[in-house]
């Protein structure tokens, strides 16, 4: 199901969570559980994947994640804005101590001129309290290729945020 690299940067994930004894939550739109799933295809991966949330929905997110309505509707659901109150309603909703979210167009409809197919928007937060956004324009370049660029990324965030501490 996954690519070498992207088993490759899971089991980087779970070896380093596991060492450092943290766990991990995700939220994920545009991935839709792919995250998460990459994570667990790790043997192993039980000491560190504490739970996934698929929030596609703008109400899923406001109920599952505590994302703020007004954040909605003067951000949109791909932004800096929501990504980042996705990943903190992770932390604060499970046990873990890295949260990863994800937001994005995947398409091949849904894109604008502002906010194209391809444009995905990842929050991270470390129990610490360090947060961290990446905003990525993949470009059309297919749904499925999409939302695996993305799972990539969100495993590049939980790494960098494990090495924290």
């Amino acid at each position: 199901m996954f690519e070498k690299e992207i088993l490759a940067l899971a089991r980087d994930v779970v070896e380093l969570c596991t060492e450092k004894n943290v766990m991990v939550s995700t939220a994920e739109s545009c991935t839709g559980g792919l995250v998460a799933a990459a994570i667990t295809a790790i043997p192993g991966s039980s000491q560190v994947m504490e739970r996934g949330f698929v929030t596609y929905s703008d109400k899923a997110k406001c109920e599952m994640l505590g994302v703020m309505p007004i954040t909605l509707r003067q951000y949109g659901a791909v932004s800096k804005d929501v990504a980042l109150e996705m990943a903190h309603g992770a932390m604060s909703r499970s046990e873990g101590g890295i949260a990863i979210s994800t937001t994005g167009i995947a398409g091949p409809d849904g894109g604008s001129t502002g906010k194209p197919v391809g444009l995905v928007h990842f929050g991270g937060r470390h129990y610490k309290g360090k947060m961290i956004h990446r905003e990525m324009r993949f470009g059309d370049i297919g749904r499925d290729a999409i939302r695996m660029a993305s799972v990539e990324v969100a495993l590049e965030m939980i790494v960098e945020l494990a090495k924290l501490g």
